[in-house]
């Protein structure tokens, strides 16, 4: 990671199982701008049971004539593919991450000398996968987390942080990503001021996982602090699966980081004083005490004889009152700065 927002390319499971699709994935992650791409490693038999439901917004997209189980089935991404991902990703410059869902793909995650670990919103009340995630993160000598906090309230996010610190991740290399876990996410229910409840909380950099439609509350969160910005990308919104109509195709994806680099740079270091452009504009646009008609030498200066008037390169109007009952020292025409 950089010191700038860390922008994410959530590819997700919209690659449909296809090794050709995740590839143009990676590809169009890095032609929009993202510093990295992630998918999702999974083995489905132990990620769901046979009885579980799909979510809502899953069986809207993708039916209901299969079940959970049978639906992550066909969206498996295994070692070979993420390997070549990998590869792939270091060839074009792109960062590829991937989220597991289980222990034995994080084994297979580090394995493949994978440094950044994100922990699914699902997982966190994982315990014995929250502290798998620590040992993989130790073993590469302090590898970031990301910890995905949709669907939880404060109690639940300070637990698995204490899980996580408790099975030795240091705060340090922990980031805490505010969601909002529906796809997609109504702007009403984001709440983007709970990503600044969580920095103050923990003392943690924060970023945001954004699940809502366009480009708009990606921007803001950065307004408001976000360090990193996860993002679902897809290749077209038309396609069949759980994910891609809450995506962004690759060109409004590249708007949405362009507009993330535009408020980054338009925070700044905080501190108020004028720009260079501004010193320049300066005396321009502010204003000099002149004089309001002719003033003769020995004169008073007073609330009849002077005014402000651009531009303001004589005497500041802050002096006003110094400028006041004292004689001019010559003759001064109208709208001449006056002098003391």
């Amino acid at each position: 990671m950089t010191d700038r927002v860390y922008v994410i390319a959530e590819a997700g499971v919209n690659h449909n199982g296809s090794l050709e699709i995740a590839a143009d994935l990676v590809r169009a992650a890095k032609l929009a701008g993202a510093d990295a791409v992630k998918f999702q490693a999974f083995r489905a038999d132990a990620l769901a049971s046979p009885t579980a439901p799909k979510a809502a917004y899953q069986e809207r997209e993708t039916g209901s004539a299969d079940s959970q189980l049978e639906m992550l089935r066909a969206l498996e991404f295994g070692e070979s593919q993420h390997a070549a991902m990998i590869a792939l990703g270091r060839e074009i410059g792109i960062d590829v991450l991937s989220s597991a869902f289980d222990l034995e793909s994080l084994a297979m995650l580090a394995g493949l000398g994978l440094t950044m670990f994100k922990v699914p919103s699902g997982e966190i009340t994982n315990l014995p996968y929250l502290r798998a995630v620590a040992a993989a993160s130790a073993a590469t000598g302090g590898g970031r987390v990301f910890l995905s906090t949709g669907m939880a309230d404060m109690d639940e996010v300070e637990a698995a942080v204490a899980a996580l610190e408790a099975a030795g991740l240091s705060r340090a290399a922990l980031t805490l990503l505010h969601c909002s876990t529906e796809y997609p996410a109504p702007v009403q229910d984001v709440n983007l001021r709970a990503m600044i409840a969580l920095r103050l909380c923990f003392g943690a950099t924060v970023g945001y996982s954004d699940h809502t439609e366009g480009t708009a509350v990606a921007a803001a969160a950065v307004a408001l602090g976000a360090c990193v910005i996860e993002k679902h990308l897809t290749l077209d919104r038309t396609m069949v699966g759980p994910d891609h109509k809450a995506s962004l195709e690759p060109d409004a994806f590249a708007e949405m980081v362009a507009a993330i680099r535009d408020v980054e740079a338009a925070l700044g270091d905080g501190v108020k004083r004028p720009t260079r452009v501004e010193l320049e504009n300066r005396a321009i646009v502010r204003k000099s005490i002149v004089a309001a008609r002719a003033i003769a030498a020995g004169e008073a200066f007073s609330e009849g004889n002077i005014t402000t008037k651009r531009p303001g390169t004589g005497i500041s109007p802050m002096r006003w009152d110094e400028v006041l009952g004292v004689a001019a020292p010559r003759d001064f025409a109208v709208d001449e700065e006056v002098e003391l």
